[in-house]
């Protein structure tokens, strides 16, 4: 086994940087973007043949929203599968229609000249199945009663999305990944591909990830779960076409961003600041919640920047990139290559 590490800068507060950088900016994504990129639909496991998922009930029929950049090879060599986090979607790079601000979320890692360059590699990003950004979920239809599923969906697994995308990638004619990557919930989905289909993934890159939750993420995860039921806008999950459980999402948002910083990086972030600065005691409840909307609006857009090309990998590779413990994420992050020979 050969261990090989590399530290990258990491540059905090990306969607800031690009507004300062105003018009300039804009130009230099236009020369690396990937355009305008239109989302695509994989609808599979007709009825009789739905897919046995791990909770035991079957589901079908299927689809999978999915875009893809680049060109696939003629040996279908250099497909990137990229694995969305949690709230993520199918929309990874490029924009969906002409004059779109908001390019998509991992634009600045792929395109051409980028970390995953779509002038070598042909990269896939799939919608998880139960998302609601395209692919079979809680809102789409159930084709029995004729009503959105809503709580009736069932319970999907890490191994059952994992399931659905080799489905998509058997229908794109491609038998082995060059490479399969993602963060947080995209992290795990990378581990399970590793355990369940080793033999069609060439190389894989967890990023801030884990092979299971603690007890007390758990803990916190019902937290937030009890936050949105009891907004009085949930009704039992039934509340498609009706106005929507927002501020219980709110609550849970900000408990769930809390647990995604250290108490250091928290600290480095927000320290003990007033709202006002000139005065130095206030009894204003207002601080609070300055500093809540701050916890709230800084979801983490650190991202590592590394051009290191993928293609100088030869044997299967697990690139592990996570947090320096020494260091502040928002500031650098610690990318260890692994090889197993």
């Amino acid at each position: 086994m050969r261990n090989r590490t590399f530290c990258c800068r990491v540059f905090p507060l990306w969607a800031e940087t690009r507004q300062r950088w105003g018009e300039k900016w804009q130009i230099m994504e236009e020369s690396d973007s990937v355009g305008i990129v239109k989302t695509q639909y994989f609808t599979f496991a007709e009825p009789p043949g739905e897919m046995l998922l791990e909770c035991g009930r079957s589901l079908g029929p299927i689809t999978l929203a999915y875009e893809t950049y680049g060109e696939l090879s003629a040996a279908k060599d250099n497909a990137v599968l990229i694995l969305h986090a949690l709230s993520g979607n199918a929309h990874a790079a490029g924009y969906n229609q002409p004059g779109e601000r908001q390019p998509g979320w991992w634009d600045i890692m792929i395109g051409p000249g980028k970390a995953f360059d779509t002038r070598k590699y042909f990269v896939i990003c799939s919608n998880v199945i139960g998302g609601c950004k395209g692919s079979t979920g809680p809102s789409s239809i159930n084709p029995q009663t004729g009503r959105p599923y809503g709580l009736t969906f069932p319970i999907v697994t890490m191994h059952d999305m994992v399931n659905t995308q080799t489905m998509l990638i058997d229908h794109l004619g491609i038998e082995q990944l060059l490479c399969v990557v993602g963060g947080s919930m995209g992290g795990m989905q990378v581990l399970q591909w590793v355990v369940s289909y080793p033999g069609r993934v060439r190389l894989a890159i967890p990023i801030a990830t884990t092979s299971k939750l603690s007890a007390q993420a758990i803990a916190f995860d019902e937290v937030g779960r009890q936050a949105i039921q009891s907004d009085p806008h949930w009704k039992e999950g039934d509340y498609y076409g009706k106005p929507l459980p927002r501020r219980g999402l709110a609550i849970a948002r900000m408990i769930g961003h809390i647990t995604y910083l250290s108490e250091r990086s928290m600290h480095q972030k927000f320290g003990r600041k007033l709202q006002d600065r000139r005065s130095t005691v206030t009894t204003s409840w207002r601080i609070s919640r300055w500093k809540a909307t701050c916890v709230t609006r800084a979801i983490i857009s650190s991202t590592v920047l590394t051009r290191i090309p993928i293609s100088i990998f030869r044997k299967p590779w697990i690139i592990s990139i996570s947090p320096s413990p020494m260091a502040n994420w928002n500031r650098l992050s610690q990318v260890c290559w692994r090889g197993f020979w």
